[in-house]
């Protein structure tokens, strides 16, 4: 019986023994197996890391290009219009003793010219005064003094605003038949109603010279447009004919000319204008 008792205590190990074997085994196991999944889940992470910055360094170069890929270019359109309006200064100078004298001399011939010019059919809203001065004439000594008051002389400018072209000349003729002395400046222009229309046409017009510009550098590089980024309306410059030059009467008659000559009058064209400046991006 001792015998027998003593080989079952050398071949049996006792329950708690073996269980605390076991786990000594399994804690191990389980902290290599959460180091491994750490140590992947980290190399994963920085994997995610390194493609996110290289993707965002790709869309600065991307956005980088797409900023600088523009072409900044100016276009520009010009036209020509007949005037349909024409301004005349026509003025009287006369000198008299008197400044009583001397006024009453320039009304009367002043009255002659703006009847004249209605009886060639200019309209009482298409005339006004312009300028009117009375200023005495004096007598000075060799070294400059002055002295006395020799006379007056009064000066009277009327302005003719009218869209009638076609009896321009005959105005001219009929005022320095009447007494006029000085025609002080023919001007025409075209009315701002009609301008305003006619750079409207021009600054389309001009952008598309911008855009045609834009398209043959865009062209030129293996790129075409593909927006407008800015479109900037620099104005529109409106250059008048060159004006008649001023006539006197007395110079006219001088150099052989008689007031019953017709006066030549040429309105000729005014020369409209309109740039722009342009930013097209390119692709």
């Amino acid at each position: 019986m001792v015998g027998t008792n003593y080989t079952l205590s050398e071949n049996i190990i006792p329950l708690d023994l073996k269980r605390n074997y076991q786990s000594s085994l399994t804690i191990p196991i389980f902290l290599l197996a959460l180091f491994l999944c750490v140590s992947i889940s980290f190399q994963d992470n920085s994997a995610v890391a390194q493609s996110s910055t290289g993707n965002a360094s790709d869309n600065d170069s991307r956005d980088l290009i797409d900023v600088n890929s523009t072409v900044s270019v100016t276009g520009s359109a010009l036209t020509r219009l007949a005037p349909d309006r024409v301004h005349i200064s026509i003025g009287v100078e006369s000198t008299d003793k008197t400044a009583k004298d001397a006024l009453s001399l320039n009304s009367g011939l002043m009255n002659n010219i703006i009847s004249g010019l209605r009886n060639d059919g200019l309209k009482p809203n298409e005339t006004r005064t312009s300028f009117f001065n009375i200023f005495p004439l004096y007598n000075y000594t060799e070294s400059g003094t002055r002295l006395n008051v020799s006379g007056f002389t009064v000066s009277n400018t009327v302005q003719i605003e009218s869209s009638n072209l076609d009896n321009v000349s005959q105005w001219i003729d009929t005022a320095v038949a009447s007494g006029a002395n000085s025609i002080n400046s023919i001007d025409f222009s075209v009315t701002e109603k009609r301008l305003e229309d006619t750079r409207s046409k021009l600054i389309t017009d001009a952008i598309s010279n911008a855009k045609q510009k834009a398209e043959a550098a865009a062209s030129a590089v293996q790129l075409s447009i593909t927006g407008v980024k800015s479109i900037i309306v620099d104005g529109a410059t409106t250059i008048p004919p060159f004006p008649p030059q001023p006539f006197a009467k007395d110079l006219a008659v001088a150099q052989g000319g008689t007031v019953s000559t017709s006066t030549p009058i040429i309105a000729g064209e005014q020369e409209v204008t309109v740039s722009v400046s342009c930013i097209f991006s390119m692709g």
